[in-house]
């Protein structure tokens, strides 16, 4: 089969994350060529490489080839194993970078896959844990992959830039997925959140809550914000502090905002009371952005329309990320699926920003790794 499928052609070091994972899960053959081939340190990045390691432990008999530059990346894919692994991430991106795609290739392994990802936990570029535990789990669980092996756990907190952060991401496997029909977000009930401070004082953590609770408690009465000050060992090795909130509707949509204050040694120094509030208004502005999943998650939940059964998944989402319209045609080159794609007015939905009706019929990818029992 993989002799047969054609090798796919790109150029350049963007979205390699998203070739890498939809090379996997179609077992497609992949070359990417000229990455930063003009810079002056040319070639991948040390957090690409480790991405790539870690695809390289997941999956088991994939082949991949670099040249000396680092400039040009062949990439044949092997079957999805699982199992259990520990992986070390580049300090330089977030666990979330890494995370991200495993979220979307752990339900086709062979085994259930149990993996410690080690790094920075929560930094101003990636999606942090905190985020993607709120948001990606309740998604996977619409298309089906629930049950108590999916969890995502902080053992330890790590900030950028020296990290130190561990957590683990386990998660059960599937034959097949749902079809869903999610159109409805429905109106928010409540907002949650978690204030986090490693090495800095504890104090830090409540005055974030109080000062995003001056904005909110204006519109809802239910929030509550847990503060997570770990110590010793389990805070890393650098020192800062965030905020990660999450708005609940009643229909079970989770819109999520996240902010951290700059690395050690990096930018001015940030009032926790600032952030607290930014924080609170990034929310309201993805509340605003609506739709059912929110825009960390769009490909995710557009992947998984993708490889569901043939049998019709429709999303609302709010307005479209650059990262997911790419992901769009890259699952046109991968899978020859297309999206119908209809823009609702905010007339029509009485609330926010413009809306997008995603509409797919799903490939009918089935796991085929998956061991019978």
């Amino acid at each position: 089969m993989a002799g047969e499928a054609q090798c796919l052609s790109y150029a350049g070091c963007n979205f390699l994350r998203q070739r890498l994972v939809l090379a996997t899960l179609s077992g497609r053959p992949l070359k990417i060529r000229k990455i930063r081939a003009k810079e002056e340190d040319p070639g991948l990045r040390d957090f690409e490489a480790s991405f790539i390691r870690l695809i390289d432990k997941v999956t088991n008999g994939s082949r991949i080839e670099i040249n000396q530059t680092g400039t040009t990346l062949y990439y044949q894919p092997g079957l999805l194993y699982g199992g259990s692994l520990e992986h070390d991430c580049s300090p330089s991106r977030s666990i979330g970078y890494y995370l991200e795609s495993l979220l979307c290739l752990a339900p086709f392994m062979k085994h259930p896959l149990k993996i410690i990802l080690r790094g920075v936990t929560n930094d101003q570029v990636d999606p942090s844990v905190d985020v993607l535990k709120a948001t990606a789990l309740p998604l996977l669980k619409k298309f089906g992959i629930d049950g108590e092996g999916l969890e995502i756990k902080i053992n330890r907190r790590g900030m950028p830039p020296k990290g130190g952060g561990e957590i683990l991401f386990a998660c059960p496997v599937r034959k097949v997925l749902q079809p869903v029909q999610f159109t409805d977000p429905g109106k928010i009930k409540r907002i949650r959140g978690t204030a986090y401070s490693v090495r800095v004082s504890p104090q830090m953590a409540n005055r974030m809550v109080e000062s995003a609770r001056s904005i909110l408690n204006k519109f809802l009465p239910d929030i509550y914000i847990y503060t997570d000050h770990m110590k010793g060992v389990n805070s890393g090795k650098s020192p800062g502090f965030g905020l990660c909130l999450t708005a609940e509707t009643i229909n079970g949509t989770v819109l999520s905002a996240e902010l951290a204050s700059n690395p050690q040694g990096q930018g001015a120094a940030v009032l926790p009371e600032e952030l607290g509030q930014n924080c609170a208004k990034l929310l309201l502005e993805e509340v605003y952005r609506g739709g059912c999943v929110d825009s960390t998650n769009q490909s995710l939940v557009l992947l998984l329309m993708t490889l569901g059964q043939r049998d019709v998944s429709k999303v609302l989402l709010g307005p479209l990320s650059p990262y997911t319209i790419e992901f769009l045609r890259h699952l046109r080159s991968f899978f020859q699926i297309m999206f119908k794609i209809e823009t609702k007015t905010p007339e029509e939905e009485h609330m926010g920003g413009e809306k997008v009706l995603m509409t797919c019929v799903g490939i009918g990818f089935s796991n085929l790794s998956k061991t019978i029992r």
